[in-house]
């Protein structure tokens, strides 16, 4: 994974008065922290992190003038719940060569049998591997798969030199048999009936049912 430079600036204000002042300059308050130093406040331009921050696990080298140019990963990224946009990042320092522990995606490829269902039962898996040489995530094929297969943590093929990091037999892929019209219908009633909802009867049933023989 490519690195991205980021040109930062230190912060020396600090509280929610500060942060907003940031933010209305289109710049982002971050932190810096790990390796045993102390946390290392700064501001980062708003539209470039928003960029690097596209990309899961993007390796940032931080440049702060007067300082050491700095590699981190972005540890936690705190988003506006309506803009979307980034309120502050928490960066963790990392070293060339070091090995680190994060999480990326599965990506499944390939068509199962017909009349089977897919279910994706972990999209994330945690490995470890250089902080250098994150993989953007892993692909899984599912071609030709029938239903009851199941592919584990232990049948992913990952790239060299990354290594994983959960349980060899945590279940990733599952597949099974899609459910018929019927199944569905008869799953939607009985979920209904433990909810107490009724079904009102069809237009034609009920017609019937108010209108009496002679």
């Amino acid at each position: 994974m490519a690195e991205v430079k980021i040109q930062a600036e230190s912060r020396t204000e600090f509280g929610k008065g500060a942060a907003r002042r940031i933010r209305r300059d289109h710049k982002v308050p971050a932190v810096l922290y790990g390796h045993g130093t102390d946390p290392v406040h700064i501001t980062l331009p708003g539209h470039d992190t928003m960029l690097a921050l596209k990309t899961a696990n993007a390796l940032l080298l931080i440049e702060v003038e007067g300082s050491e140019s700095l590699l981190a990963l972005p540890k936690q990224v705190q988003r506006d719940p309506i803009k979307n946009t980034i309120e502050h990042v928490d960066l963790v320092i990392v070293k060339r060569g070091e090995k680190v522990q994060v999480d990326i995606a599965v990506h499944i490829e390939g068509e199962a049998v017909s009349e089977t269902l897919v279910v994706l039962e972990n999209a994330t898996i945690l490995v470890e591997a250089e902080a250098t040489h994150i993989p953007d995530g892993v692909t899984v094929s599912v071609e030709g798969l029938e239903a009851g297969a199941q592919i584990h943590a232990s049948d992913l093929e990952l790239p060299a030199g990354t290594t994983l990091a959960i349980e060899p037999d945590t279940l990733i892929v599952n597949v099974t048999a899609a459910s018929t019209a019927e199944q569905v219908e008869a799953e939607l009633a009985e979920a209904e009936a433990g909810a107490g909802i009724e079904r009102d009867e069809p237009a034609a049933e009920a017609a019937t049912a108010g209108v009496s023989g002679d």
